[in-house]
């Protein structure tokens, strides 16, 4: 048998390959194979690293909260107002400091406008209420399956894992075919088998 093959398009293989390699073991559940994709990813395009949001995730999931806390603060530079760049980061910081601290530390958004995420903002602030978000979210697919994702990571984070499973049902079952309705479905998958880190 000769390795020489495989060995040469390990080494060759184009960062735009080590990305769907990443985001199909991210779909899988294997996590930390995602994170290794990934990362192959930014050595090869190391001034992406501040885009590399679904890097964040698989390493949230992967159980490798400081990095991933680490990917999010980074990420902030290039995408400053975005709720759901501070709702991952205070998930790794919950991991690592604490409900409590984390929830201090919010990373703070002005300017997200997209339906529903002021009041997801409020609420993990500890200013707001799940039933704010819901009705903000009103009738639109999209911004529903948005309020259910992230109530149910918010639940999750404060060891409400019920409650999260009621709304991590809800997203899965709303979510679209890119890759947050991935993050959705594995985070069902994964609460749904008692495997969250």
């Amino acid at each position: 048998m000769n390795l020489t093959l495989p060995l040469l398009f390990f080494f060759f293989q184009s960062p735009g390959e080590w990305q769907r390699a990443g985001e199909n073991a991210f779909r899988a559940g294997k996590y930390k194979e995602s994170v290794e994709a990934f990362d192959k990813v930014l050595a090869a395009l190391p001034q992406e690293a501040p885009h590399h949001w679904q890097r964040g995730i698989s390493l949230y999931y992967a159980g490798q909260f400081v990095q991933c806390r680490d990917q999010f603060a980074l990420h902030r530079s290039v995408n400053p107002e975005d709720f759901e760049n501070a709702a991952f980061h205070m998930l790794c910081s919950a991991r690592i400091d604490g409900f409590a601290k984390a929830q201090k530390e919010l990373i703070p958004i002005k300017a997200d406008t997209r339906q529903g995420m002021h009041e997801q903002y409020l609420l993990w602030k500890g200013q707001g209420s799940a039933a704010d978000v819901l009705r903000a979210a009103g009738s639109n697919r999209t911004a529903q399956f948005y309020a259910n994702l992230y109530l149910a990571l918010f639940e999750e984070t404060r060891g409400k894992r019920e409650d999260s499973k009621k709304y991590a049902k809800l997203a899965a079952e709303l979510a679209g075919p890119d890759y947050m309705g991935d993050v959705a479905r594995a985070h069902w998958r994964e609460l749904s088998a008692s495997k969250l880190p």
